[in-house]
């Protein structure tokens, strides 16, 4: 069978096309047959598209700001040129989305229909930079493939089940009413990693517990236990939790006060700041990219910067540690958690006391899934590779069946 993923963003579209068995799904996530990806923030009016396929990799300007008829053209690369996979569209079995928010009303994934187009249009003011991109994908492929199925595969919904002592806020409780809770986000990636986890343990997950830590542009945390999520550090919106590449995580919500009445920042400016300026970009004044926050730590605010990214990493860790109540595994994904090795030793540290021991040796090999605990330590500590795409397309495979 074969399975188109899409996976949009508020500037970018990324795309798989997976072949699989009808009978059994690999436990190791299989290379697509063709992968694309587009950039609508290179410059005004054109988005750039590279398509590889067939050990082919290409490069193409899109002479077009309108995503749909983008869409399409980055589809016809599939059924035409040297990235040619298919014959025709109509061979693809069914279309699977990451979609951002689905609030509590969606804890797996879900075929698509008006009422679930609907349920994400309504959550669109509470992920305006995602969800409504997500809906205007699936309208897409409806104009473009027709009758072909899709599958919403939600980022909240492996948090959907956390319990009201951790996902309802010390405000109001009215306000619970409105919706202003903890979603989480990341669900895809932290689910994807406690089963993974399990797979490469040998073990079955509800015997586990485990914190995942997907440490990208975005960085949040997941206390795993019974195989479902129990506590998160992101909230009401992608915002709250640990510092970013460009976001700050949580801060004492009187500053945002005090800005407004003192300075007369007004909500965009605010959501700008916290947003887009804050984070390892707005302390170290350089960049939000943790490669050069590292390559520049002769800088005193890199340099703090990063020592305020460990401190509240460490810091949150320790809050699910709580959660949990124990820890029997410490998972790092995404591309900070997969490719900082300076940044797993940090966190790793001072944890002694659980019997967390990290072999050094191991963790400076930067490896793409490997155990990098040491034989006697009693956590395991893992490096997964961040498999959204191949946790969607899984998705859609056990739809099929």
């Amino acid at each position: 069978m074969k399975i188109l993923v899409m996976n949009a963003g508020s500037s970018s579209q990324k795309s798989c096309l997976y072949e699989l068995a009808p009978d059994t799904l690999p436990q190791q996530p299989p290379e697509p047959l063709w992968e694309a990806h587009i950039d609508w923030t290179v410059a005004e009016g054109f988005a750039v598209g590279k398509i590889k396929a067939n050990g082919v990799k290409l490069e193409t300007q899109l002479a077009t700001s309108d995503r749909k008829l983008a869409l399409s053209k980055m589809l016809d690369t599939l059924t035409g040129g040297e990235t040619k996979v298919l014959e025709q569209l109509s061979e693809i079995d069914i279309v699977g989305h990451r979609v951002v928010h689905g609030g509590t009303e969606y804890s797996q994934a879900t075929l698509v229909t008006p009422e679930v187009k609907e349920a994400i249009d309504r959550f669109s003011p509470l992920a305006p930079a995602h969800n409504p991109a997500n809906l205007e994908g699936i309208t897409a492929i409806e104009e473009i493939l027709s009758d072909i199925p899709q599958v919403a595969v939600f980022d909240t919904a492996f948090h959907s089940q956390i319990p009201p002592k951790a996902a309802v806020y010390p405000i109001s409780y009215k306000l619970l009413d409105e919706g202003i809770r903890r979603y989480g986000f990341h669900g895809i990636s932290h689910q994807y990693c406690a089963q993974r986890t399990a797979q490469l343990l040998d073990k079955p997950l509800e015997s586990l517990k485990i914190i995942t830590c997907h440490l990208g542009n975005g960085c949040s945390l997941a206390a795993i236990k019974n195989g479902k999520s129990i506590d998160t550090t992101m909230g009401f919106t992608p915002l709250e939790g640990l510092m970013m590449g460009t976001r700050s995580g949580s801060i004492d919500p009187g500053i945002l006060i005090y800005l407004m009445r003192e300075y007369d920042f007004t909500a965009d400016r605010l959501d700008k700041m916290l947003n887009k300026d804050s984070g390892l970009k707005g302390v170290s004044g350089l960049s939000a990219d943790m490669r050069a926050i590292l390559a520049a730590q002769d800088n005193p605010q890199a340099k703090l910067a990063f020592e305020m990214y460990i401190y509240k990493l460490r810091s949150l860790m320790g809050s699910m540690l709580a959660s949990l109540g124990g820890l029997d595994v410490l998972v790092f994904t995404a591309g900070v958690g997969e490719n900082a090795v300076l940044v797993r030793e940090q966190a790793c540290q001072g944890w002694e006391f659980l019997g967390l021991h990290l072999d050094l040796e191991k963790n400076q090999s930067s490896p793409k899934e490997l155990d990098i605990a040491t034989a006697d330590s009693a956590v395991r500590i893992l490096v997964i590779q961040a498999q959204e795409d191949w946790a969607i397309a899984s998705e859609c495979w056990q739809h099929l069946r």
